[in-house]
């Protein structure tokens, strides 16, 4: 047989029908052939799609490609994997409300897999029972109003010593790390609330980079996920070494967690101190009828750290970008101190959580950090469940969805000066972060939406009012605000690339 494949005739002839039988194959799953008008989509490369077309940012990359073959609805492939790319208020409005539904599910990542316990928390968990379970769990037990509001004497706690904090640093001349200040304070409160206890600061600082790491493998690309073939690439690059390690160190920080935990179950000291997140997951795993079924370990550590990356990443990622744009914007922080100054009589004590009712500049102030800098400038993903009908073209099932809420956010056609910090813009504009205007979606909307949104915003506007408040703020050098960097690292939360250090003056009151 080899001996005829090397006869030029034969293999000419067997050439020609390789090439005949991926010809039918593509003319009978083009468009044309099967009847059906897929979203606009640039030309792709064999095996890597468009993949080649993404730069490090990808929701950056995502918009020039957008405005050029899809403004509102766009067809990528990753690979093998085809992506439908949302980049429209319209188009959005379609995917989490006419047909939320249909897109309410989850594709499976393997960084996903590996840190998340096989997918069982509430953000990455496919759509079904279980995960209707899990968040009801959340949403009943963990983020109700009655339960946000029951931590308040430890938010401002922390608060009061992050003030204290920041004020021996400028006792001694020392400028302060914000972007740390700020990790510190947020992992401090989520500890204290859903552990009962902070941690020494060694162990503090380990669990920071600890949780930085299960963040950044969290927004990694894996190459397997997109090329199944290619797979064996993660092993050579040592990201299977990292997603292993970093969900070793994880699951056993959790783990020494709840032993401590189911030790003092119905203990007299836990009747004393009152339930945190742990104590409350733990007793719903012993009554089944609370949490429909038997709640899992793994599903209770799956929400802890669910906590972890929706609370405390997401609250220090706004209040880092919110200060940039204060110290970059002297007539904004103006603004911001005069009403703080006119609401609390310029009186020297701490800004309390009753005073933040309020305030209206203040939540101008972090509408407009949400709109400019979106904490999750790709909305998680999302996967079709079926065949669906949207705007006219056809989706197919098993379609993962990519939603850019930083290019909605951006959209000149609803925003006027999109690229400036104004705040104002939302003065008289009904325009909210809720999940109900697809304007201005930073934290989704629909099924799918962050049930935790009224559990960071406590932290973020307390903090930011007090550090406004009590200080005044330089940078190192003589650096003007308007010379401030503003540039972004990457990962699933947009982050400053470079920490936000700045001198604290505390003011005269």
């Amino acid at each position: 047989m080899l001996t005829s494949l090397l006869n030029p005739l034969y293999f000419s002839i067997f050439t020609f029908l390789v090439f005949a039988y991926f010809l039918i194959k593509w003319l009978t799953s083009s468009p044309a052939a099967t009847g059906k008008n897929p979203p606009p989509s640039p030309p792709k490369l064999p095996v890597l799609g468009n993949l080649h077309q993404l730069g490090m940012f990808v929701h950056r990359s995502l918009l020039p490609l957008s405005q050029r073959y899809g403004r509102d609805l766009m067809l990528l492939h990753f690979g093998s994997k085809p992506v439908l790319i949302v980049s429209s208020s319209a188009a959005a409005q379609q995917i989490m409300k006419t047909h939320d539904l249909i897109f309410s599910s989850r594709p499976k990542f393997n960084p996903i897999e590996k840190l998340l316990y096989n997918s069982k928390d509430v953000a990455g968990a496919p759509y079904g029972e279980y995960w209707r379970q899990m968040r009801s769990v959340c949403v009943v037990h963990l983020l109700s109003n009655k339960s946000v509001q029951s931590y308040k004497s430890v938010r401002e706690e922390e608060v009061s010593l992050l003030i204290a904090k920041i004020k021996e640093f400028s006792s001694e001349s020392l400028a302060v790390n914000l972007s740390q200040m700020f990790c510190y304070v947020t992992n401090d409160i989520i500890s204290r609330i859903a552990f009962k206890r902070k941690y020494s600061k060694e162990d503090g600082e380990k669990f920071e980079k600890l949780l930085g790491e299960f963040m950044r493998l969290l927004g990694c690309f894996s190459v397997g996920d997109f090329i199944p073939w290619l797979r064996w690439v993660n092993w050579i690059n040592g990201f299977d070494a990292a997603l292993d390690r970093t969900a070793k160190e994880m699951d056993a920080f959790i783990n020494g967690i709840l032993e401590e935990h189911v030790s003092s179950l119905g203990s007299t000291q836990e009747k004393e101190q009152g339930n945190d997140f742990v104590d409350v997951l733990l007793h719903l795993q012993k009554d089944h009828n609370l949490a429909g079924n038997s709640l899992q370990t793994d599903s209770i550590k799956a929400l802890i750290l669910d906590m972890f990356a929706g609370g405390s990443d997401t609250s220090s990622t706004v209040l880092e970008w919110a200060m940039t744009e204060l110290i970059r914007n002297p007539r904004v922080m103006k603004n911001l101190q005069n009403e703080v100054n006119k609401i609390t009589n310029q009186k020297s004590t701490i800004i309390t959580e009753a005073d933040l009712e309020k305030f209206h500049y203040l939540k101008l102030v972090i509408k407009e950090t949400l709109r400019l800098h979106t904490p999750f400038p790709l909305l998680a993903p999302r996967e079709t469940t079926q065949d669906v009908t949207v705007m006219g073209y056809h989706i197919s099932a098993g379609t993962m969805v990519l939603t850019n809420a930083w290019a909605i956010a951006r959209d000149p056609q609803t925003w006027k000066k999109p690229e400036e910090f104004l705040p104002e813009r939302f003065e008289n504009n009904g325009i909210d972060f809720k999940g109900h205007d697809f304007e201005f979606i930073p934290f989704g909307a629909g099924r799918r939406g962050c049930p935790g949104v009224s559990f960071a915003m406590p932290v973020v506007e307390l903090v930011l009012a007090n550090i406004v408040k009590s200080f005044e703020w330089e940078l190192p050098d003589g650096v003007k605000g308007e010379d401030l960097d503003i540039a972004e690292t990457f990962g699933i939360t947009t982050r400053r690339k470079n920490p936000l250090l700045a001198f604290a003056v505390p003011t005269s009151l």
